[in-house]
């Protein structure tokens, strides 16, 4: 708008030329940059270039060294069909040996031998450059003064390098000797420069190479990662997000026996956990909502209707308390079920069967007038909770006591055989029909109990506990005969209940 300042024209801290911070290209950018796929693939390219740039350079430095090799080998070479020339060769003119003539052998033998490519032959004679082999090269070494100097001069074969402007020049200086006198010098050179050139095609190849095996193999990588990485961690995710409290039975397909399949597999464990412990929670509230509703109601209607004569009302408060003590063994009883779930429920040590067994039976007799009896008690220990154990026990002795009438007998005993150690008590009860034995362990579960005001909490409560420690329980009756209760726990397991073999 005309007349305003800039500064007016923007906000105060928004910089020109630069978008706000949080805006799409940034954020794209920022998602890409934390992309597993991305890292995978960068790191993947990295590698690949630094592996191409040494394996290039490595194979560069073994053609080099080849080349040397080959120089060198052609320098000896020359050297001595030199020297086989000078003392065995005829002279083409004379048909006679050379003799002193060092011209004319040097003469004959440039005229015999072409030089190889990148290759100069010189001579010197009297300190002065003679004879030269005639091929075109970038430089002319006999008129570099330098040079001269130094190889009309040795007086013994030598060899090395020397810079010139055409590049580094591998060289063989071999003196011409008559009589003791060095009369001539003989000197073949190699370009070395021009002959590395002739690699150039063989890296560049190698660089090639490298470069498409860095796309290809970025690109094997990618998909590799798209299939094997990213796909079953958005799997994962996937899973994740569609849990809910009211919803935890999505698992994941498990393929393969690698990192991410037990990935998968622990995060179906945990699942598995989650669903159980949401299972539990809910049966508790449901459980506890159900059975508490009754006494609550009783309680209240009791205290609504509460009269002002003493006697009515010290009836109303021995009903109301009684409902209260039931409400507490009720709630008592299912935290002792919630935290059956919890590792700490149980805690082992090791337990002696027979002292077990008979202590149960010591304290028998104080939950009813029954005819008690001890059939065995098994000598012998197990690893595990002697009070959950005992309690379990008690447990079900007290519903043998509440299914049986005065004077009815109720057994109990102990047996270890095969690494397993088994608790019984039966009685001479009614007996459990076919169709209670299947639900009877469950949570408020009554199999026609004659004179208990209990939940039915108790067997799921045994249940638990057995479980608890690795082991079962399980019912055999029959209607009329009796009932017998059994629980089986192995002997040997470590601390969180799993049996050890």
């Amino acid at each position: 708008m005309a007349g305003l300042p800039e500064s007016s024209a923007r906000p105060s801290n928004a910089t020109p030329g630069v978008p706000p911070r949080g805006s799409t290209p940034s954020r794209i950018r920022g998602r890409l940059r934390s992309s597993i796929t991305f890292r995978i693939l960068v790191s993947f390219a990295v590698l690949m270039a630094v592996v191409t740039l040494v394996s290039v350079f490595l194979v560069r430095q073994v053609l080099l060294a080849g080349i040397d090799a080959r120089i060198d080998a052609t320098l000896v070479q020359e050297s001595r069909e030199l020297r086989r020339l000078a003392e065995q060769g005829i002279d083409p003119e004379t048909g006679e040996p050379f003799g002193e003539r060092v011209r004319r052998i040097l003469e004959v033998f440039l005229d015999r031998n072409v030089p190889a490519r990148n290759e100069a032959l010189l001579t010197f004679f009297a300190g002065e450059p003679y004879v030269r082999s005639r091929n075109v090269l970038p430089y002319q070494l006999d008129e570099d003064e330098a040079l001269v100097e130094r190889w009309s001069s040795i007086t013994q074969t030598e060899a090395g390098v020397v810079e010139t402007p055409a590049g580094s020049v591998r060289y063989l200086a071999v003196p011409i000797q008559v009589g003791g006198e060095t009369r001539a010098v003989f000197v073949a050179a190699v370009f070395r420069e021009l002959e590395a050139q002739e690699i150039d095609p063989a890296v560049r190849a190698a660089t090639l190479v490298g470069i498409a095996g860095i796309f290809i193999g970025s690109l094997f990588a990618f998909l590799l990662a798209r299939r094997r990485i990213i796909k079953p961690v958005q799997a994962v995710e996937a899973t994740a997000r569609t849990i809910s409290e009211s919803d935890l039975s999505q698992r994941i397909e498990v393929r393969g026996e690698d990192e991410i399949a037990h990935l998968a597999e622990t995060f179906n464990d945990l699942l598995e956990r989650l669903e159980r412990g949401f299972a539990a929670q809910r049966g508790f509230v449901d459980d506890a909502g159900h059975e508490l509703r009754t006494p609550i109601t009783i309680i209240r209607g009791q205290l609504e209707l509460l009269s002002e004569e003493p006697e009515q009302r010290r009836r109303a408060v021995e009903l109301v308390t009684g409902e209260l003590d039931r409400m507490g063994r009720m709630v008592n009883d299912l935290l002792l079920l919630a935290k059956a779930q919890q590792p700490e429920f149980l805690e082992f040590d090791l337990v002696d069967v027979e002292s077990l067994t008979r202590e149960i039976y010591e304290k028998a007799g104080a939950l009813g007038n029954r005819r008690w009896g001890l059939d065995a008690a098994a000598e012998g220990t197990l690893v595990g909770d002697r009070q959950r154990l005992g309690q379990a026990m008690i447990q079900l002795l007290q519903n043998a006591v509440d299914h049986t009438d005065t004077d009815e007998e109720i057994a109990l005993g102990s047996r270890i055989d095969d690494g397993r150690a088994r608790f019984w008590v039966r009685d001479s009860g009614p007996g459990i029909p076919p169709e209670m034995r299947e639900r009877i362990f469950d949570r408020f579960s009554r199999a026609g109990s004659r004179r208990s005001d209990g939940a039915g909490l108790g067997l799921a409560i045994v249940r638990a506990i057995a479980e608890g420690h690795g082991g079962r329980v399980w019912v055999e009756s029959e209607v009329g005969e009796g009932t017998t209760f059994t629980i089986e726990v192995p002997v040997n397991q470590d601390p969180v209940g799993t049996e050890v073999a």
